[in-house]
């Protein structure tokens, strides 16, 4: 009787390796490899002559790819204006986060529009899975639901019924019968992922797939997964915040890092039309140590309170806690406020807040959090009308930033009658300076800044 051989791969990065191993030479996980028998069924690969030609660049024709409105402003925004046809999208996500609510809702409005939509589930029961759709007041007579993890089955149906949208909850949970692994093993997700990317590009079909993410909050299984399909999707929140942040990762169809805000409410997710009201609706005006700045989330700038307090420290090692911002350049900004303005925080605990649970991770926040931290330690208020924006460099200079027209323009919306921003940006407001009804207040580094604010 022949040895059954088999290999261990990693979970993680997908690294093949003849015998088990702690740690992945790959990725540097530990434990991570799995054993996996060997399948000796090979096919033998055809050497036909290929029907493709090649082309010139300037004789192919393009035509006009055809999307399907999803009736949420914010996902179409987030997916370049509607789903398109025949396109494969990952959407990926912390557990409870609101993925299959999303997803739900999305197939209720397609189907609204005489479109058949499949929601294959193979985490919950059909019945799981009504339950949920009157929470969400579902009731579109083309949604059809499927409770099954075998793909052999899945494709039958999906022969069958043929629907112009497909949604795959989750592809961790989908097998493959001819696969030794577990399901979610790196070899059943990649052929998985394979068999429904041939299914969607050689019909009209779109489909949605969900990903379960790790714990450093990437896609789970192999990276391959993230570039067999057209887009990604992360959706992004803190469970301790009612509001979620779908960002677009990548994608064949439209510009990337694109976003789109949504709250969750008790009857699902609403769409927010203007995040930078419902991030600014519960600060408090003319208080010390707040600031408000304009952070580009894509290519939409969102307006956001930046918090920071600072108080005596009876210890020797004086705290720097930050909810939000890097803490690495929050402590550097400290540093060159003490340096260049001569503010002494080496005895003082820091605290700073990006209010409502927002990460931002671009320097155009350096001057707001420095702002902060300055207006906390001196105890003297800065006006909530004043929009700030700049990035710090080590010498105490200001830096320009990028889309400070998109910035100004949507603090001006929201009735803000003053912005400092840096003098190196001067060209790009002149174009824009004639239409606002703000005082546009240039400055060259942070003592400029200090003494126009406190």
């Amino acid at each position: 009787m022949a040895k059954i051989k088999t290999k261990f791969i990693c979970q993680e990065c997908g690294y093949e390796s003849p015998k088990w191993m702690g740690k992945c030479p790959g990725c540097n996980s530990w434990n991570t490899f799995t054993e996996e028998i060997i399948n000796k069924e090979t096919k033998k690969n055809s050497r036909g002559i290929s029907s493709n030609k090649v082309l010139r660049l300037k004789d192919i024709e393009v035509k006009e790819e055809k999307r399907i409105t999803t009736k949420y402003m914010e996902l179409d925004r987030v997916l370049g204006g509607g789903i398109v046809n025949s396109s494969l999208v990952l959407v990926g996500g912390d557990p409870g986060i609101g993925k299959s609510t999303l997803l739900m809702q999305t197939g209720d409005k397609v189907a609204g529009q005489g479109l058949k939509v499949l929601y294959v589930t193979g985490e919950e029961s059909a019945r799981q899975i009504k339950i949920r759709a009157e929470r969400l007041e579902m009731e579109s007579d083309n949604m059809y639901i499927l409770a099954e993890t075998n793909i052999d089955h899945i494709l039958k149906n999906i022969n069958e019924l043929e629907p112009d949208l497909l949604i795959l909850d989750s592809i961790q949970t989908i097998y493959n019968p001819d696969i030794t692994s577990a399901p979610g093993s790196v070899s059943q997700v990649k052929e998985i992922t394979s068999t429904i990317m041939r299914t969607t590009k050689s019909t009209n079909m779109s489909t949605f797939i969900v990903g379960h993410v790790t714990k450093q909050g990437s896609i789970a299984g192999p990276r391959v997964l993230e570039h067999m399909v057209d887009t990604v999707l992360y959706f992004e929140g803190d469970t301790q915040h009612s509001y979620r942040i779908l960002r677009a990762v990548k994608n064949r169809y439209g510009s990337t890092n694109e976003v789109g805000v949504f709250e969750m409410r008790d009857s699902g997710l609403e769409e927010i039309i203007n995040p930078s009201s419902f991030f600014l609706e519960s600060r408090t005006e003319n208080s010390y140590g707040s600031v408000i700045t304009a952070s580009m989330e894509g290519t939409r700038p969102l307006l956001l309170e930046i918090q920071a307090l600072i108080s005596y420290s009876s210890f020797g090692n004086p705290r720097r806690v930050t909810t939000g911002v890097d803490n690495s350049r929050a402590a550097m900004l400290m540093a060159v406020l003490e340096k260049k303005a001569g503010v002494q925080l080496q005895n003082t605990d820091a605290y700073i807040n990006v209010i409502g649970g927002m990460q931002v991770k671009e320097t155009a926040v350096d001057l707001p959090i420095l702002c902060a931290i300055a207006s906390s330690f001196r105890e003297v208020k800065i006006d909530s009308n004043t929009l700030i924006i700049g990035e710090v460099g080590l010498s105490g200079e200001i830096r320009g930033v990028k889309d400070i027209d998109k910035r100004i323009g949507e603090a001006n919306k929201m009735g803000f009658k003053r912005a400092v921003v840096p003098y190196s940006n001067k060209k790009n407001i002149k174009n824009i300076s004639d239409d606002l009804d703000m005082e546009i207040i240039k400055v060259k580094n942070i003592e400029e800044a200090l003494n126009v604010l406190l």
